[in-house]
C-alpha cells in the first residue's frame, strides 16, 4: 500500500489557478444530487393514501410506489457506476438528473395509476446515478491534485444523506397537504433543474473517452447487468418477505448469483470484478459490515417508532419529536469524525452504540418515561453519526481510481439490504401489533447485531486509525 498524504486547504485545479479543491461550485450540485434519493426514498409516504383515493387503489398497491424505488435503486446504484466508468462520471450524473427530470414530470402529470409506477422507477433510476458518479468525481480530483483522502467532502455527503432522510417526511407532509399529491413529484422538477445548471457551471468537462460502439455491450458488461439485476431483485422480493418466506426465490437469487459470479469471472470487462474480490476481501467485510450497520439503525428506526404508536400510543408528531435529536447527534459526531479522519475507533464504537440500544430498550416498557425514549433514540444516533463517515472512509480507502464509482454503487446496494430486510424483522418481531414483548424481541436483534459489528471491526487490522492512513 502506498501512503496517502493530508488533505491540503488549496491546490492549483486543472485550469491552472489556485482555488479550494473542493469548493462550494463544484460540490454543491454533488451534494445536492446524491441527496434526491433518500429524499424521494422518504417523501412518497406522506401521499399514499390521497394517491389511493384518487385512482381507487389499496394500502397494498400504492406501497409498490416505494418498492419500485428501492428495487431500481439497488440494481442502478453500481449499474451507473460501471456506465461512469465508460462514458465519464460528470456525463452519467448529467444524464442521471435528466432522468429525474423526466419522472418528475411524469408523476405529476399521471392519468393513471400505471404512470406513477413508471415516474417512480425513472426516479429510481435517476437518482441512483448521483452518488457513484459524484464519489468518482472526488477520487478523480483527488487524485489529480494530490490532496490525499477528502475526509470533509467524505463527512458532507455522510451528513447529507442523513439531513435528506429526516427531511424527506416533514417536506412531503408540507407539499402534499399544501397543493396534494402531485406535488411530491413535481418538486423534483425544479430541484433536478438546479442540479443540472450547478453541474454544467461547477463541474468541469471531462475529456470524452472512446469507446468503440461494436463492442458497447461487451464494453458495459451488459449480460453482467442482466444477472445482476436479476439476482438483487430476487433477493430483495425474498428478504422483503422474510416474516411469510417464499424459498423458491431464495433458490433463484443464489442460482442467478452463480451465474453471475461465472459470467463476471470470464467477462473482458466485468460489472463485478469478483476476482478482485476474491483477492481483496477487505472491500468486501466493509459491504457486510454495511449491510449489518443499515439492518441495526433502521430496525431500531422503524421498530421503535411502530411501538411508540402501537403501544406507547404517542401521535405520530410526538414520535417525530422524540426521534429528532436522534438526527441532530449523527449530524455533529459525523461532522466532527469526518474533521478528525477517525476511521477505526467509530467503526467499533458503532458496534458499542447498537449493543447499549438493545440493552436499554430491553429496560423499556409502554409506561417509560419519554426522556429514557429519548435517550435510547440518542443511542442509535451515535451509531447512525460514528459508521457513516467512517465505512465510507473505509471504502474510499480501499477501492482503486477505476473502481470507486463501481464500489460505491455496490455499497448502496448493501445499505438497501439492511434497510429492506430490517422489515422483515420488525414484522416478525411485532406480529399482527407492536407490543412490549414484540420491543425486546427487536431489542435482542438489535444488541446481536452491534456485538456483531464490533467484532467485525475490532479484529479488522485492515481498517486504518485514520483516513490519511492506507
Amino acid at each position: 500500500m502506498t501512503a496517502v498524504t493530508a488533505e491540503r486547504p488549496a491546490a492549483k485545479t486543472p485550469s491552472g489557478r489556485s482555488d479550494k479543491p473542493f469548493g462550494w461550485r463544484f460540490i454543491s450540485p454533488l451534494l445536492l444530487g446524491s441527496s434526491l434519493n433518500p429524499i424521494n426514498s422518504s417523501m412518497i409516504a406522506t401521499g399514499l393514501v390521497g394517491i389511493g383515493v384518487d385512482f381507487h387503489k389499496g394500502p397494498g398497491t400504492t406501497a409498490t410506489l416505494i418498492s419500485v424505488l428501492y428495487l431500481c435503486s439497488a440494481v442502478m446504484q453500481p449499474t451507473m457506476g460501471k456506465l461512469a466508468t465508460v462514458f465519464g462520471a460528470r456525463r452519467v450524473f448529467l444524464a442521471g438528473v435528466t432522468i429525474l427530470l423526466i419522472g418528475g414530470v411524469v408523476g405529476a402529470a399521471a392519468p393513471a395509476f400505471g404512470f406513477l409506477l413508471v415516474s417512480r422507477a425513472l426516479i429510481g433510476v435517476g437518482t441512483s446515478a448521483a452518488y457513484p458518479t459524484a464519489m468518482a468525481l472526488v477520487r478523480k480530483r483527488a487524485d489529480e491534485l494530490g490532496t490525499g483522502v477528502p475526509s470533509r467532502v467524505l463527512g458532507n455527503f455522510s451528513i447529507a444523506s442523513q439531513v435528506t432522510i429526516v427531511v424527506g417526511l416533514p417536506l412531503g407532509g408540507v407539499l402534499a397537504g399544501a397543493f396534494g399529491w402531485r406535488a411530491l413529484f413535481l418538486v423534483n422538477v425544479p430541484l433536478a433543474l438546479l442540479t443540472l445548471v450547478c453541474t454544467l457551471v461547477g463541474v468541469p468537462k471531462e475529456k470524452r473517452p472512446a469507446v468503440e460502439r461494436r463492442s458497447l455491450a461487451t464494453t458495459v458488461d451488459a449480460v453482467g447487468i442482466a444477472l445482476f439485476a436479476a439476482t438483487i431483485i430476487g433477493l430483495l422480493v425474498f428478504l422483503s418477505g422474510v416474516d411469510h418466506p417464499r424459498w423458491w426465490l431464495l433458490a433463484a437469487a443464489i442460482v442467478l448469483a452463480g451465474l453471475l459470479i461465472g459470467w463476471e469471472r470470464r467477462a473482458p470487462k466485468p460489472l463485478i470484478d469478483v476476482r478482485m474480490l476474491g483477492r481483496n476481501p477487505r472491500v468486501l467485510r466493509t459491504y457486510i459490515r454495511q449491510t449489518l450497520v443499515s439492518l441495526g439503525t433502521y430496525t431500531a428506526l422503524y421498530g421503535t417508532s411502530q411501538w411508540m404508536e402501537g403501544a406507547a400510543h404517542y401521535t405520530a408528531s410526538q414520535v417525530g419529536l422524540i426521534l429528532l435529536p436522534l438526527s441532530g447527534i449523527s449530524i455533529v459526531l459525523a461532522r466532527m469524525v469526518s474533521a478528525k479522519g477517525w476511521v477505526k475507533v467509530p467503526l467499533v464504537l458503532t458496534g458499542v452504540c447498537l449493543v447499549l440500544t438493545g440493552i436499554v430498550m430491553l429496560a423499556i416498557t409502554h409506561s417509560s418515561p419519554v426522556l429514557v425514549l429519548i435517550g435510547m433514540s440518542l443511542l442509535f444516533g451515535f451509531a447512525n453519526g460514528f459508521s457513516g463517515f467512517a465505512n465510507q472512509a473505509t471504502l474510499y480507502l480501499q477501492s482503486g481510481s477505476d473502481q470507486i464509482a463501481v464500489a460505491s454503487g455496490l455499497y448502496r446496494t448493501f445499505t438497501y439490504f439492511g434497510a429492506i430486510f430490517s422489515s422483515s424483522l420488525i414484522g416478525i418481531a411485532f406480529g399482527n401489533s407492536a407490543t412490549d414483548q414484540g420491543l425486546h424481541a427487536v431489542a435482542y436483534v438489535i444488541a446481536g447485531i452491534g456485538a456483531l459489528t464490533g467484532l467485525m471491526a475490532l479484529l479488522d487490522r485492515s481498517i486504518p486509525r485514520r483516513a490519511a492512513e492506507r
